[in-house]
C-alpha cells in the first residue's frame, strides 16, 4: 500500500493543482481597449494641434524673412507628424485593433 500511495501521489497532487488551475476566474479587458482607444485618439488629436500650430508659427516667420527663427517651427511639424502617425500606430499596436483616423 505504502509502494501505491507514494507512486500515485505526485499524480493526484498534480491533478488537483490542475483543477485549481481551470477554477480561475476570467478576466475582463475591455476597459483597457477603451482606455487605449482614448489615448490613441488623444495622439492623435495632439498630433495634430502640435503639427499644425508649428507650420504656422514657421509660416510667420517665413513670411517675416527670418529663415533661421522658422527651422525650429518645421522641426516642430516634423515632430508632430511623427506623433500623429507612429504615436497612435504605436498604440493601436499594443492593443492589436486598426488604427481609425
Amino acid at each position: 500500500m505504502r509502494n501505491f500511495v507514494r507512486t500515485i501521489a505526485p499524480s493526484l497532487i498534480a491533478l488537483s493543482f490542475a483543477t485549481a488551475a481551470h477554477a480561475q476566474g476570467t478576466m475582463d479587458f475591455s476597459q483597457a481597449k477603451t482606455l487605449m482607444q482614448s489615448f490613441q485618439t488623444f495622439a492623435v488629436y495632439a498630433g495634430a494641434v502640435i503639427c499644425f500650430g508649428s507650420l504656422i508659427f514657421a509660416g510667420i516667420r517665413l513670411m517675416g524673412g527670418r529663415f533661421q527663427d522658422a527651422i525650429p517651427g518645421l522641426f516642430g511639424a516634423l515632430f508632430g507628424a511623427g506623433v500623429l502617425g507612429w504615436g497612435a500606430g504605436w498604440i493601436s499596436s499594443l492593443t492589436g485593433q486598426s488604427v481609425n483616423q
